[in-house]
This record gives structure tokens, sequence and C-alpha cells, in this order.
């Protein structure tokens, strides 16, 4: 008996010794990392880089071949809004874009946007501009896959090819186009439609409901020399997109204009003889709500959503007579020649520190809460929801195009309430339901990630949760990296006194009127109007002047008003004389008796009073003390 005990201990100690080697080979060590940002899409790229060039080692984990999200992965190469506003890494991102097509005019190629290119060459721009950082990491076709919070920080869990990784991040941001990693770790979010009570908004439904935006599987068509029909896609009715464009068979009374053929077709031309399909109308939205879904309940709905835009390629093919059209084989590097997700144009919205509703959208100063001196982000979009693909569009609010001026985004809206070291970007950051509509679209999300980033590196950089970060820091970092804080659309960031008048707007003693042109959404700060006493607002600042403001602020009397809250000794140099403010600000004209100009004043006030270096909290109220930087 006792050689057989002596076996079956050998045995052990062999199964001990292999089990512990082939763990070891299927284990690794855990990746350590100051930021880690879940989502390569169009805000999770900016965020990383723009996180990595605020110092901060930095891991961007992308679970598809392409950087972009919805500019490129998605196809919608047609950016929507901010031509006049070119903020931050969007501004950046368009520099790039004409540098590959050679100039403005070579990206007017289509109609709905003045900045059309291929998604192929927005994916490249995206990769060099994240290969150029030395701070950044990154991690394709890369799963995350569990999120658990640590004392010592963020640990993930992720796929990496076949093999698993844990990753422990000091600040973690949630880039995924649905909001996931927010739900994973219990951070509290809405879907659908807000009720009309929740914000006060007037336009929204009466009771919330379920229903978000549609999706759609854009397709990326090129002009082939020989007609390249497909076969009829199961399930195809043609009478679906007869009122997709101006036609005889469409019978529906429509209240929206039905563009001829020609002009649909080239709503989306791209250069070098491409198409994106992206049509609103009667077209290839796909109405689908898989946020809460798992992953292979939502591959079911993409699927289709993709026969939805096959089904009216055919019908463009067989009915429109575009046969010479087809699905390129040169942009996306899939089996099916379709982009790599689908476009989603909602998901979850969280509960963050401040929300944006379309009150503050459409009366930014009026509102309880000053939350425009905390804005972070610029958007000049209308109010846009498709839901032409919902079964009772009928039923729903007409929300298409519905105007608002131009608008900032409040740093709190990136911060949950009660969740540290944790920031969401993309589309779940902290609005409305209506106010998604234009927050969704590409160059704002751009500006999110940005903030996003910064605002997770300096969070970093203290040791503190991104809710304790100081609001100015994060946006004189933003106005260093040509960001706009205000959408003022008669300064732009080459102006020599764009900071200046950013910085003012901000303190709020200058404000900006917003206006509606068309589709135009707009916001002045009109500065060179002459300057009226009752558009001062001095609330909070008495303790930089003596008397009342000027009732008639010449260039004389609004000096002379300035000298009183200033030591003697203290007086700037330029401000001894006229002559002296004109030249060392280079003001074109400055006579003493004529009107100060509102930009002038502006000027002045920056640079005498400073009154940005006042902090703000995450409300936008004046703080006793101030933040960690």
């Amino acid at each position: 008996m006792k050689p057989k005990l002596q076996l079956s201990y050998s045995w052990v100690l062999i199964l001990a010794f292999t089990t512990f080697i082939l763990g070891s080979c299927t284990t690794s060590k855990i990746h350590t990392t100051q930021v880690l940002v879940i989502g390569g899409g169009t805000a999770g790229t900016a965020a990383a880089i723009s996180s990595a060039r605020t110092g901060v080692a930095t891991l961007l984990l992308n679970d598809t071949p392409w950087l972009g999200g919805m500019l490129t992965a998605a196809g919608v190469s047609a950016v929507d809004g901010n031509t006049k506003l070119l903020s931050g890494f969007w501004g950046e991102f368009r520099d790039s874009l004409l540098g590959r097509y050679g100039s403005p005019e070579a990206l007017k190629t289509g109609w709905v946007s003045n900045h059309m290119f291929e998604p192929a060459v927005g994916a490249e721009i995206f990769l060099n501009t994240v290969q150029n950082e030395p701070k950044l990491s990154l991690w394709m076709d890369t799963h995350w896959k569990t999120v658990e919070k640590q004392a010592e920080g963020w640990l993930v869990t992720a796929l990496k090819g076949d093999q698993q990784i844990q990753i422990l991040a000091d600040q973690l941001i949630d880039a995924t186009e649905l909001g996931d990693v927010a739900k994973a770790i219990g951070v509290p979010y809405e879907i659908g439609m807000d009720s009309r009570d929740r914000f006060g908004e007037a336009i929204a439904p009466e009771k919330e409901n379920q229903i978000i935006q549609d999706l759609t599987f854009v397709l990326i068509l090129e002009e082939f020399d020989e007609p390249v029909t497909l076969e009829k896609p199961p399930g195809y009715d043609p009478s679906e997109f007869y009122c997709a464009t101006a036609n005889e068979k469409c019978k529906e009374e429509m209240k929206r204009i039905l563009w001829p053929k020609e002009q649909m077709i080239t709503y989306g031309k791209l250069p070098n003889k491409k198409y994106m399909i992206n049509w609103p109308i009667n077209g290839n939205d796909f109405y689908a709500n898989g946020i809460e879904s798992s992953f292979e309940e939502r591959q079911v709905l993409y699927e289709q959503a993709k026969l939805k835009s096959k089904q009216f390629l055919y019908y463009l093919q067989t009915e429109l007579g575009f046969t010479h059209l087809g699905i390129s084989k040169i942009e996306f590097p899939t089996s099916d020649g379709f982009p790599f997700i689908p476009y989603h144009r909602e998901s979850r919205r969280i509960h963050g520190v401040t929300s944006l509703n379309i009150n503050h959208l459409a009366k930014p100063y009026e509102q309880e809460e000053p939350l425009y001196k905390t804005g972070i982000a610029v958007g000049d979009y209308p109010v846009d929801h498709h839901h032409e693909a919902h079964p009772q569009v009928k039923e729903l609010p007409e929300l298409h195009f519905y105007p608002v001026p131009s608008y900032n985004i409040p740093l709190g809206c990136l911060i949950p309430k009660e969740t540290d070291h944790f920031l969401v970007t993309e589309k779940s950051i902290s609005v409305s339901n209506l106010v998604n509509g234009t927050t969704r679209l590409q160059p704002v999300v751009l500006q999110l990630g940005q903030a996003a980033g910064i605002t997770a590196a300096l969070a970093y950089h203290n040791q503190i949760p991104p809710r304790a970060v100081s609001v100015r820091s994060v946006q004189r970092a933003l106005l260093s990296q040509g960001g706009y804080l205000f959408p003022y659309l008669d300064v732009p960031k080459e102006h020599p006194h764009f900071k200046a008048y950013q910085r003012i707007g901000a303190s709020g003693i200058l404000r900006g009127t917003g206006k509606n042109i068309g589709w135009e959404n707009q916001t002045w700060l009109y500065t060179d109007l002459p300057l009226r006493t009752k558009e001062v607002y001095l609330e909070g600042w008495d303790e930089f002047f003596v008397s009342d403001f000027p009732k008639n602020p010449t260039v004389s009397a609004v000096l002379s008003w300035l000298k009183q809250g200033v030591k003697e000794s203290q007086i700037p140099e330029w401000l001894s004389s006229i002559k002296k403010v004109q030249e060392h600000f280079g003001f074109p004209s400055f006579d003493p008796d004529t009107p100060m100009k509102r930009g002038q004043f502006a000027v002045l006030i920056d640079a005498l009073w400073d009154p940005f270096s006042r902090e703000v909290d995450l409300y936008g109220r004046f703080t006793e003390s101030n933040p960690i930087p």
C-alpha cells in the first residue's frame, strides 16, 4: 500500500505544478494606467488625445479596427454644424481634412454639409494623431468585459484578441456608444423621451416614454462602370420608399420637403465619386431600441438595420435608376462593405451634477443657475430628432429642426452625481432628451471628449475626483487648445482678443445675444457696437469699483471709472493715457468722447480685473474659496 500512496502524492505535486505553469501562461500581470478611456469613438478618441497632451499616461480601448466612431466606423462622414465654430479638437480635425483634400471647397461635395470626406481618410487622421502622442497607448480590437471599483482605482477586465487582461486605472472615462460602462458600475440614467414636467420643456410630450431616435446603417456607395444591381433583398416592398423623394407614387401628405432624386443622391456626395446614404425621409433610418439589449440581441437588430439599407439601395437602383451605384468595395474592410457599427443617435443619459435642458439653450441668462459660466463645448445645430421610422411617428412630437440659439454645454454634464473618478462622454452626457437632439452631433461630441480628457488628467494630477477639479482650470486648458467656451460668431479664435472675450463671457459681465436665421442658430457678442450701461452686469464685482457705472459710457468716462477701483500705485502704465491704452491693445479707434465699444470694454476689464480668476462651482456660482487647480 505504501508505494501506491507515494505515487498518488507524486501525481498531486505534478498536477499542482502543471496548474501553476498553465495559470501563469494565461494570466498576465495587471496593466496600470493613469487615465483609461473605454471606447475609441468620436468622443473617446478626442478624450484620450487631450488627456495624453495634458501629460498623463493614458490608455484607449477600442473594440473596432477603426478610431473615430460615428465619423468613421459608422460612416457618417458629413459633419453637421459648427461650420464657423471651429472649436478645439474639431477645428484640428477639420484642418487635417483640409491638408488631405487641399481646400475648404474640396470638402463641399454634398449639400448637407460643408465638410464631407471619406470615412477611411478620417480614420487614418485619427490613428495618426493618436500614434503621435507619446503618453497615449492604443489597444485596438479590445473588448472590455467587467469594471470594478477598488480602493486603488478602477479594475477593468478586457479581452485583447484571445488574451484576457486586467487594467488598473486612477480615472475612468466611459466613451462607449451607448453608455454601457456607466450602467455596469451603477450610474443612474434615463432612456427615451422626458415628460414635459421633468424639465419644464414646453415641446416635450406630456408623459415620458422609452422611444429613442432611429439608428442607421449608413451606406457608402461608389460609381461602377457596369450596372451593379443587388439581388432582391428579403421582404423588399418598394412602397416603403415611394415618399423618399418627389415621386408621383407618393400618396401621403408629407410635412417635410420631398427633394428630387438627383438632390437626394447628392445630399451626401463625398470626394472621389462616393456617396454617403444616410437618408432620413422614408429612407434607410431604422427604429430599434437596443440600448438595454445584450451584445447578441444587438447584433440581430443591427442585421435588420442592414437589411433596411439594402432594401433602400435596391429601390435606388431599380426604381430611381441609379444602377451604377453600389456598395463601395474599397471603403470599409468588411465582408459586406458595410460600416463596422451603426450610427446611434441616442443612448443612455446619465444623471449628472448638472443637466442641460432646452430652456438653458433658449434663455441661458434667465435660469436659476448660471450654468453658462461653466461652458466647455459649443454647438449651433438645431434640435433635430429622427423618428420617421417609428411605427407611431404621427403620434410623436414634431422635433425636426426646433430652433434654439447656439449654446455651450456645462462641465457638470460630464460628471455623474455620485460616482467619483469617473466621467461620461459621447452621447451619454446629462442632458434632456430634447437637448440630445443637438448635443449628439459630431463637432460637439469631439469637444465633449476633449473636455473629458482634460478633466480626467487634471483630476489625476491633483489626486482628486473630477467634481473637485477647478472649472476655470479646465476652461483655461481648452482656451489654450483653441477651444470655445461661448459660440460667439463675430470672434473667431484667430482674433487677437478671442481669449479675453471668452473669459469675460464666462464671468457674466457682458453677455451674448442669441438668434435664429433660417437653419442657422447664432450667438453674437457684438464687439463693435457701442457699450450701453444696461448691458454691463456688475453684481458680485463691487470690490473693483467705487461709483456706479457711467450712464454715458464714453471712452474717457469708462477709463475714469475703471481707475477709481485701482490704487494709484497699482495703475498699470498702459492705463495712464487714452493713447497708451489704444497702443497697448491695438484698438483701431479710441477717441475720448465717442462711446466705448463692447469689445474694448471686455478687453480692458479682462486685463485690469482678471474676473476669470474668480472660481465658480459646477453650477456657475462664485465660490468663497478656490478649488484645487
